[in-house]
C-alpha cells in the first residue's frame, strides 16, 4: 500500500512534521470528497488527534485529547471518516471500539495484539518473513477460491502481558 508522502511521524521527536499535517489533510479532503462529504473544522480535528496518538485510541482518550471536541460530534465524524476509507474501526470485547486513521494514509502497515480480559489494543510490525508467509497462503486461497484480496488485517486475540 502506498504512503502519502510525507505522513510519517518524526521517530526520534515523537512529532510530525508540518508538511506532513498538511499532506494528511489533503489525502484527507480528497477522500471525503470521494464519498460526497467535506472537511469540517470538527473533521479536521479528529483527524489530528488520531495522528497525534499514533495508535489505536477509544471515543473517551479522543475527547481528553481533542480540544473542544463535542461527544456527539466526534461519533457521528468517525462515521463518516471510516466510510469515506480514512479511520479504521478495531472492535474489542471491551466496553469501547478503538480507531486508528487507516494504514495506507500513514504507511504503516502493522497488525494487532487484541487483549480479550482488558480490550487492550497494541500495534505490532508487519514483519517481513511473516508477510512474505502470508502472501504465499493468500495466493493459495485466491487460486482455490477466486477471490480477490486487496488488503490484509491481522487482529491476534488473547491476553497481554498484564492479564496473563
Amino acid at each position: 500500500m502506498a504512503a502519502t508522502a510525507g505522513t510519517h511521524p518524526d521517530t526520534h521527536s515523537g512529532h510530525r512534521h508540518p508538511t506532513a499535517d498538511v499532506a494528511l489533510r489533503d489525502a484527507v479532503a480528497l477522500r471525503l470528497q470521494g464519498a460526497g462529504q467535506r472537511s469540517t473544522p470538527a473533521r479536521d480535528a479528529l483527524v489530528e488527534v488520531l495522528a497525534a496518538a499514533g495508535r489505536p485510541v477509544t471515543i473517551p482518550e479522543i475527547l481528553a485529547a481533542g480540544a473542544g471536541l463535542a461527544q456527539s460530534s466526534v461519533y457521528r465524524n468517525l462515521v463518516v471518516l471510516e466510510q469515506a476509507g480514512v479511520v479504521h474501526r478495531i472492535v474489542t470485547n471491551a466496553e469501547f471500539a478503538r480507531f486508528e486513521l487507516t494504514e495506507d494514509l500513514t504507511g504503516d502497515h502493522h497488525h494487532h495484539l487484541i487483549c480479550s480480559e482488558c480490550g487492550g489494543v497494541d500495534d505490532v510490525p508487519a514483519a517481513p518473513a511473516i508477510e512474505q508467509a502470508l502472501h504465499l497462503a493468500v495466493s493459495e486461497i485466491e487460486r482455490a477460491t477466486g477471490f480477490s484480496t486487496t488488503a490484509h488485517r491481522i487482529d491476534l486475540v488473547g491476553r497481554c502481558r498484564t492479564c496473563r
